[in-house]
């Protein structure tokens, strides 16, 4: 047992929705005389979860959103207790879930970092030792005697991450929330979460970036519908029935179903050339196969396709209009764009926003229409850009009917 972190036993958690709850006297004898009052509707968020993680095992947790996995975070934390089953815990937790989670919003960034230390157990003294390094790895130095209430999302997440690492856990629990800092501070934090994984402490990892869920877990779980569907210590397999899972539920090939809009529909689009399911290296050559249907033929034809990411918004757009002089059939026709070898995109998690017009208007428009990961550069000599992006690429467009 000794070798044990974690280990959870059939857990689940049960939240009763549709139901509002009356806490007052009143509320509660009137609940009780109302037999017939309406009753809410259950909703099991996990059901009957079972794992065990190692000490020093680097666990990445994967799902859709709503799948369940923060929840069992919040009960690994000890946030919230599970309905049913039973979890044992051999160690001190650190844990990042939220913005807001472990500070009080009243005390000084100087005062939270001695508070959390005093919740994990460390003397005064313990903290004091690392106070130092904690403060330089945030990055707050100019605001640790302000109260966190006036801090920035991204300045809050930094000193709370760095505590979280830096006070020593035997057990560390991140969340998405690490979505909220800058591409050059989650990198960091991919670092530093590898410096403990090397020191033998346990990182239970929740992440939408499959890059960076491949280059620092030694294991995975996938998480449907509340329910461990795999779990495995080959990262790269979980990875892809995650992908696949994903492909399968993405509503783009039922074009024929989406309302309003013209006479040609995107069917499909995908990625060529990666090293993994949607998944790039830093400098890798990208092509994007997009597949449509043309029920009336328009003139002007023109694609346009935004990369994007959630802390930037849209990095650059490809547009073809005056590009693209083949001509096309009704029904499926095939178009390939194909990116320069000097789009150096920085690694983390993207998203592509697809949208078709001709003289007619605006034919179709699919939002987040792919998502994809880029991992540091194998094909840039292991470095990755200095900045965010550097995007040079004069994409050649090819329509094959």
């Amino acid at each position: 047992m000794g070798e044990l972190a974690i280990k959870i036993e059939g857990i689940s958690k049960k939240y009763t929705v549709g139901k509002k709850k009356d806490s007052s006297l009143r509320g509660s004898l009137g609940s009780l005389l109302k037999s017939s009052a309406k009753k809410g509707e259950d909703f099991w968020a996990l059901k009957d979860v079972s794992f065990e993680v190692k000490k020093g095992e680097v666990i990445g947790i994967v799902g859709k959103n709503g799948a369940g996995k923060s929840t069992l975070l919040k009960i690994l934390s000890q946030i919230t207790k599970p309905t049913e089953g039973r979890i044992e815990i051999y160690g001190r937790v650190a844990s990042l879930l939220e913005v807001g989670t472990g500070f009080h919003p009243e005390l000084t960034g100087r005062e939270n970092i001695y508070l959390n230390g005093t919740i994990l157990g460390m003397t005064r003294k313990e903290v004091k030792e690392k106070f130092d390094e904690i403060v330089a790895f945030s990055g707050v130095e100019k605001f640790i005697d302000t109260p966190v209430k006036h801090y920035s999302s991204g300045m809050y997440v930094r000193l709370a991450f760095a505590v979280a690492a830096h006070l020593e856990p035997e057990i560390l629990i991140i969340d998405e929330v690490l979505a909220v800092g800058d591409s050059e501070f989650q990198q960091k934090c991919l670092g530093k979460m590898k410096d403990v994984a090397q020191d033998g402490r346990t990182v239970i990892f929740v992440s939408h970036n499959m890059g960076a869920v491949q280059s620092l877990c030694n294991s995975a779980i996938l998480i449907e519908q509340g329910k461990i569907t795999m779990k495995s210590d080959s990262v790269n397999s979980v990875v892809k029935s995650y992908l696949n899972a994903a492909t399968k539920d993405f509503s783009i090939g039922k074009s024929e179903e989406r309302e309003g809009l013209g006479m040609i529909r995107l069917k499909n689009i995908e990625l060529i050339n990666s090293i993994n399911q949607n998944i790039f290296s830093c400098g890798q050559k990208m092509s994007f196969l997009l597949s449509f249907i043309v029920k009336e033929l328009s003139s002007n034809l023109s694609f346009l396709v935004s990369i994007n990411s959630v802390e930037d918004g849209a990095i650059f757009f490809l547009d073809s209009e005056g590009k693209l002089d083949q001509e096309l059939k009704k029904g499926e026709n095939n178009l390939s764009i194909e990116l320069a070898d000097n789009l150096f995109l920085y690694p983390k998690n993207y998203y592509v926003n697809v949208a078709i017009k001709s003289d007619s208007g605006l034919e179709d428009y699919i939002p987040h229409a792919l998502d994809f990961d880029v991992i540091s550069g194998i094909f840039n000599n292991g470095k990755d850009p200095k900045s965010k992006s550097t995007i040079l690429t004069n994409p050649i467009w090819k329509i094959n009917t």
